[in-house]
């Protein structure tokens, strides 16, 4: 088995990833550079991740394996009171001391990990620092040219290299003033290491903070029906602002866009980066544009004042912002109906006597054979109704209990007499029986939920609308790579900060073990001493007031003052804007069921003959005209929006 566990999971870490960027990324739309960027940005992270604890498991073999030859090697013992010979009884043959080693079924051959971990890591800080802010720039730039492009994203990275160098310049200047340091190929690799680490670690503990508390809080908030229902409604008011200001965010730049192309015509030396724009915008716009153009006239340049290439440059750039940001809301305001009228079905077959689910607006689609004999209405009212509270409280108290012990295990993992981190001691105890598949599980399990407390908070939070991991494909070319960017920035201190706390970093804990494959590339953090032994032991100890804040919901009440409008129950804002979106929920179900009932009705109608048909249609019942039925929309009632 020796190397098929590694292959294994190089092989499923790949699909993984490429699961979720087919989920968050367009692979029909979006350039091919982009989605390579972010494939393998994120596939050498999940690597990262899933590769480590097999290397914790191999250096505890090795570390045996030395132990038990320093004790074979040792040699008997002379008395100074009786001149007599003790012999060490600990000391054994070769062949008996390896037999007390057992070798776990994961072992990775030596060479073969520092190798690996070296092109995993220095390919991901490359993508990171370099490729991807370039990349991300360059598939931003509304340039029509490769040549513009290029010139676009260096100018926009020079700030974002240049602080960059700032910080590793000024550990730089501290490593050449120290005089008991020499400044050689290994102390400066090790210098732009320990930089890049110290911004990672800077905005992992922000996000661990947060996802310490916020994943447990919000799977207790799943079990509650009725909070989930109203904050759904919350959610859908303030989508649907956002849907209405996307909408006239995109009339104003196809507006825009009307009077540049009817301004530039067919044969003007403009009209190519004209028909490129066109190409990006609503197939229903470019028809209309199309319609009112006369590609016969020619232009006159003494007549028309004509745009300038920067101005194209600066409208492509629009068209492609206000398009993508129109679609995802689009898309998001149908997935958000979809779980409000779920969440609505549940509250209302909780009262159900048959115990049956019934859903308001049925599939169209043939049911499969996993809805007819094992997901029926019996079984799906048991789980909506009764065992998905449950399971989701169930699992928020233990994943609270995960939470705890990283706390407290960030607060005391530098302390190894005695030993107070709970992970190091779980892993110390499995390490005294070579238990190395607990080894291994406890390792994947801890990291496995740091990750997720981290990376879910990247694909939560939300800088306006210029960076947003939006589901359903409708992530944007920008967003996608800034998440790249974060997760090769927060994989590797995250790791180093795994280790520290299974005490398997020597430069934290201080002892004489071997090192992992992972901490030897990192090199030694000593030659920076106020960070090893400062910024890396008690900064992750400020992750308790971050949890304190996150707990009590400052950063959403400091942003509900600022303006941004946050879901908190004592508000009266939040009051008003809940029972905004119910009445925008009610709105589009009477217009899907209106839609539902045409639907039946023609159906049936075509079933019939032409006689029945006609006598079908003579029953419909007129419309009568109702100036109310006009103003059925709240918002346009009221001053609209």
């Amino acid at each position: 088995m020796s190397g098929a566990a590694l292959g294994i999971e190089i092989v499923v870490v790949f699909f993984l990833a490429l699961f979720l960027l087919h989920r968050y990324g367009d692979f029909k739309k979006q350039q091919r550079m982009v989605l390579f960027g972010t494939l393998l940005a994120w596939y050498l992270c999940f690597l990262i991740v899933f590769i480590l604890p097999l290397d914790v498991s191999t250096t505890i073999y090795r570390q045996c394996e030395q132990d038990h030859k320093e004790q074979a090697s040792v040699p008997a013992l002379v008395s100074p009171l009786s001149n007599r010979t003790i012999v060490n009884t600990t000391a054994a043959p070769t062949k008996s001391v390896r037999t007390l080693c057992h070798k776990p079924w994961s072992y990775i051959p030596d060479g073969i990990m520092p190798v690996f971990w070296r092109v995993v890591y220095w390919t991901s800080q490359c993508l990171t620092w370099l490729l991807l802010p370039f990349m991300q720039s360059y598939a931003r730039s509304g340039g029509f040219s490769i040549t513009g492009k290029i010139k676009t994203a260096l100018i926009e990275n020079a700030i974002y290299y240049g602080t960059y160098l700032l910080i590793f310049g000024s550990l730089l200047i501290y490593v050449a003033v120290h005089p008991e340091l020499r400044l050689s190929w290994y102390e400066l690799q090790t210098i732009g290491i320990t930089a890049a680490n110290t911004w990672g670690l800077f905005l992992l503990v922000l996000l661990l903070g947060y996802g310490l508390v916020e994943i447990p809080r919000s799977y207790w908030n799943s079990s509650r029906h009725g909070h989930l229902l109203v904050k759904t409604y919350f959610k859908a008011s303030k989508l649907m602002t956002e849907k209405a200001d996307a909408e006239e965010n995109l009339e104003d730049v196809m507006e825009e866009v009307r009077k540049v192309s009817e301004s530039i015509k067919y044969n003007h030396p403009l009209r190519k980066y004209i028909d490129t724009i066109l190409r990006k915008c609503p197939l229903d716009y470019q028809e209309k544009m199309g319609r009112n153009m006369d590609d016969y006239e020619d232009f006159d340049d003494k007549q028309n004042t004509y745009p300038t290439e920067k101005s194209l440059v600066k409208l492509h750039k629009q068209v492609i912002y206000a398009v993508q940001r129109h679609n995802r809301t689009r898309v998001q305001w149908q997935i958000l109906l979809q779980q409000a009228i779920h969440l609505e079905d549940v509250a209302k077959n909780e009262t159900s006597s048959t115990h049956q689910f019934v859903h308001s607006f049925p599939s169209s689609e043939p049911a499969g054979w996993f809805s007819r004999y094992i997901y029926t209405p019996t079984v799906e009212w048991y789980w909506e109704c009764f065992l998905k509270r449950w399971f989701y409280r169930l699992l928020s108290i233990v994943l609270t209990l995960f939470s705890v012990v990283v706390v407290w295990s960030e607060c005391t993992f530098f302390s190894t007499r005695p030993v107070l981190s709970l992970f190091a001691i779980f892993i110390q105890l499995a390490e005294r029986d070579y238990n190395y598949l607990y080894i291994e599980m406890a390792c994947f399990i801890t990291i496995f939920f740091l990750c997720t407390c981290v990376y879910s908070t990247v694909f939560r939070i939300r800088v306006f609308n210029y960076y947003y991991l939006a589901s359903h494909h409708q992530t944007d070319a920008y967003s996608l790579q800034f998440s790249g960017m974060l997760f090769c920035r927060l994989t590797p201190p995250l790791c180093l900060n795994f280790l520290g706390l299974i005490h398997m970093d020597s430069a934290i804990s201080h002892q004489e073990k071997l090192q992992t494959a992972y901490t030897s590339i990192m090199g030694s953090m000593r030659v920076l001493s106020f960070i090893a032994n400062g910024f890396y032991i008690y900064y992750p100890m400020l992750i308790v007031i971050l949890c304190i804040a996150t707990y009590f919901s400052l950063g959403t009440r400091c942003l509900n003052l600022l303006g941004f409008q946050q879901f908190m129950d004592d508000s009266e804002m939040t009051s008003d804007l809940i029972d905004e979106g119910k009445e925008l929920i009610r709105r589009e179900k009477r217009k899907r069921q209106r839609i539902e009932d045409g639907e039946n009705r023609r159906r049936v109608s075509t079933s019939l003959p032409v006689r029945d048909r006609i006598e079908l249609l003579q029953d419909a019942e007129p419309l009568d005209f109702n100036a109310e039925a006009l103003t059925d929309d709240p918002l346009d009632a009221e001053s609209g929006r």
